[in-house]
């Protein structure tokens, strides 16, 4: 809970109050995992699978649902966020998850403010350094507002809103051939599992999974008698990220199957560029500033939060924290640029953190202590189980990877 919404609020708020902070959390889960490296993965991976990719987006979206109810789901019963959670069950566990997102989050969000910098270029022709202090002081003002989980509800779901304008526009202008795509997601005439592996670990992995569900917990939307509500924004967040995934995919898809190449040094933009002439090139650089700030305030929120409860100085002052790790995410794009070692180690870090918070939420739905007389479902558990077993799998693979090329 924080300063700015009161548990005493959650009794006396309204139907349509809860159903916006609702949709609210679901937007600020989908956009944060919707980010700058999301969209040239989809280019990337689109003009190499063509049509086949709609099989990793499918398989993404079945593990994203599994994971998501799981721990939308427990950490609303509980009323704590997952590091107190998993803390509970194996002690000290939490601090190591908390210190892995937040190491993660920083990384990560220097690459956010980056496309959101590089989206304000594309739009504007702003220097990229003034389009990252720009859209810092965008996400600084958010956190600054009085109501601040009520401005970054409304934040994200605005932008998340003008993302999926947009990319249907692309769609309908780009043609793409959906019947084929509709047959591949389900029988792939090529798979590619480290396609999958990547895609699942940028969508689902490190702090993404936990942002709404910690919003949830900061309005007061918790307990037993909110399961329902809960699993309904959980629910809306895997459609609003399993639209823009797919539209987005569709639109690329458009783009190479009309026997277009895309530019390697950028392959989103020339993918709008040549689907939509310089008018597409324009809405890029909007989908793509909106992609960079929402993950910005994503994983600036999302980071703080593993943090605030296992240090009473962050507690007390969460506000000042989330807007310091903006201005320092900010202040090393600027200064240094994008450290590319640590980005690519912690990019398979980050593939272990799923599987250690999930399991450790799985384990403490079966603790009295922590979930009282909640029963959580047998198959949510048992596909929880496999998610957890597959992510692992992934997330080592991808460590594999990186110590081969330091070697």
């Amino acid at each position: 809970m924080t300063q700015h919404e009161s548990v005493g609020s959650a009794d006396q708020r309204s139907r349509k109050e809860t159903l916006s902070i609702l949709l609210g959390a679901a937007f600020l889960m989908a956009t944060a995992s919707i980010g700058p490296g999301f969209l040239t993965q989809t280019a990337v991976f689109t003009e190499r699978l063509k049509a086949s990719f709609a099989f990793a987006i499918l398989i993404s979206i079945i593990i994203n649902l599994v994971v998501q109810l799981n721990v939308w789901r427990i950490l609303a019963v509980s009323k704590m966020r997952a590091q107190d959670v998993a803390n509970k069950v194996f002690p000290g566990l939490g601090y190591l998850i908390a210190f892995l997102v937040a190491l993660g989050g920083l990384v990560f969000n220097i690459g956010n403010v980056a496309g959101a910098a590089m989206g304000l270029n594309v739009v504007t022709g702003l220097p990229i350094a003034w389009g990252a202090i720009i859209s810092a002081c965008i996400g600084i003002m958010l956190f600054l507002s009085k109501e601040m989980g009520r401005a970054m509800d409304q934040f994200t779901k605005i932008l998340g809103f003008i993302m999926i304008a947009l990319v249907l526009y692309t769609v309908f202008v780009t043609k793409p051939p959906v019947g084929v795509a509709v047959r591949e997601a389900f029988i792939p005439s090529q798979i590619d599992w480290m396609v999958i592996i990547t895609l699942v670990g940028g969508t689902v992995g490190g702090y993404i999974t936990f942002s709404g569900a910690h919003r949830l917990l900061d309005a007061g939307i918790c307990g037993i008698e909110s399961v329902k509500d809960v699993t309904r924004g959980a629910t809306n967040g895997i459609i609003i990220t399993g639209i823009m995934r797919i539209l987005l995919f569709l639109a690329i898809l458009g783009v190479v199957w009309a026997g277009h190449t895309l530019d390697p040094s950028n392959p989103p933009a020339s993918a709008f560029r040549l689907g939509a002439g310089e008018i597409g090139y324009r809405m890029f650089g909007v989908i793509l500033w909106a992609a960079g700030i929402t993950s910005v305030v994503g994983a600036s929120f999302t980071s703080i939060s593993f943090l605030q409860t296992l240090f009473k100085a962050i507690q007390r002052n969460n506000r000042w924290w989330i807007i310091g790790f903006i201005v320092t995410s900010t202040v090393v794009l600027v200064t240094v640029g994008q450290p590319v070692t640590l980005l690519i180690f912690a990019g398979s870090v980050n593939g272990l953190i799923l599987p250690l918070a999930l399991l450790s939420v799985l384990l403490a739905a079966h603790k009295k202590e922590v979930v009282g007389e909640y029963k959580h479902p047998i198959w949510l558990t048992v596909a929880g189980y496999f998610m957890v077993a597959i992510t692992l799998w992934m997330g080592i693979i991808s460590l594999g990877r990186i110590f081969t090329m330091f070697k």
